[in-house]
């Protein structure tokens, strides 16, 4: 059945066909939940939430639009109620000033305070750049209307006329929203994407920096580690709400806790966010086993890591697949 028998059969009743009618858009509709909202797990709650107005309101869908702009609408929408309900989510760096690494830590904040990781297997290659952890921090600090209307019209390509009825605006409004947008996120972006950096590396060079970092971690060494930074490198670690800014202080902090050589790591490359990123386990000597801890999502400024994002909270990365121990002589398959 093509897409319009689809819908009739949908307008009759039909939740099978309606649920065929949507699933090519399900994955396309989850990534714009998550660049408007900063969290996966906020995201497909809206993405439900979505689907279920968008089966209640099927009969008003009169075809003037298409169905992927209309489903659009009722999305974008669902997006907006959450942000009304919730404050944004920030990352550490944006929550305040570095710390000192010898100072003591204070408590986790809720994980509700935090950007999320996101997984990109699915997203298609130039999709990515628009998931990337600087450019989703970068949406948060925009009202709410304006952060829809820079992703409608510059990440999914909608015109001033198709945003305006998604949003129930006049173009007018949407040009200028738009305009306040790129002042805001511009002011917060790096000068090179992630996807472009990465593609500037070769083959070696990346291999080396994915096998330094995993070696460095795994053997302890915090000297290894820091000549893989850049010179201002930062790591931050929500929940806590603490981070550190520059080589000597990132170092500082590895070698008193997590790097000090109390604990054991096994540690096995991902992809995060169109990003280098890194499943970190932790020695489990009950079992002899690893246990997955904290999922590590790299920046990169040429081949240097600039900033170390390691997500703490288990439910910020629930989604990805990833296995919840590792054998004790199991290692990295890079």
């Amino acid at each position: 059945m093509n897409e319009a028998a689809l819908l009739a059969a949908a307008k009759r009743g039909d939740e099978q066909a309606f649920a065929r009618v949507v699933d090519p858009y399900r994955r396309e509709l989850q990534a714009h939940c998550y660049r408007m909202l900063g969290s996966a797990h906020d995201a497909e709650d809206a993405l439900q939430d979505a689907m279920l107005d968008a089966w209640r309101g099927l009969a008003s869908f009169q075809g003037r639009s298409s169905l992927r702009s209309w489903l659009y609408t009722v999305t974008t929408n669902a997006c907006l109620k959450v942000i009304r309900r919730r404050p944004k989510r920030v990352l550490p760096i944006d929550y305040g000033p570095p710390a000192d690494p010898h100072d003591a830590q204070r408590e986790p904040l809720a994980e509700s305070a935090w950007i999320e990781p996101y997984q990109d297997e699915q997203l298609r290659y130039e999709e990515r750049e628009t998931v990337e952890l600087a450019f989703v921090a970068a949406l948060q600090h925009l009202p709410a209307r304006q952060r829809a209307v820079l992703i409608l019209r510059d990440v999914l390509g909608f015109s001033a006329r198709e945003t305006a009825e998604i949003l129930d605006a006049r173009p007018p409004a949407i040009d200028s929203a738009l305009q306040r947008a790129h002042r805001t996120v511009d002011e917060r972006l790096p000068e090179q994407s992630q996807q472009a950096t990465l593609s500037s590396l070769d083959d070696e060079r990346l291999r080396g920096l994915v096998d330094g970092y995993i070696n460095a971690w795994e053997s302890a060494d915090v000297d290894a580690l820091v000549t893989l930074l850049a010179e201002d490198a930062a790591l931050a670690m929500p929940p806590q709400p603490e981070w550190y800014r520059g080589r000597e202080a990132v170092g500082a902090f590895l070698a008193a806790r997590p790097m000090s050589g109390r604990v054991r790591w096994r540690v096995v490359p991902t992809r995060a966010n169109g990003q280098l990123a890194f499943a970190h386990y932790r020695f489990d000597a009950d079992d002899g086993t690893f246990r997955l801890g904290e999922l590590c999502v790299l920046m990169l400024e040429g081949d240097r890591i600039e900033e170390i994002t390691a997500f703490r909270e288990p439910a910020a990365f629930a989604s990805f697949d990833l296995p919840e121990t590792l054998g004790g002589d199991q290692r990295h398959n890079a």
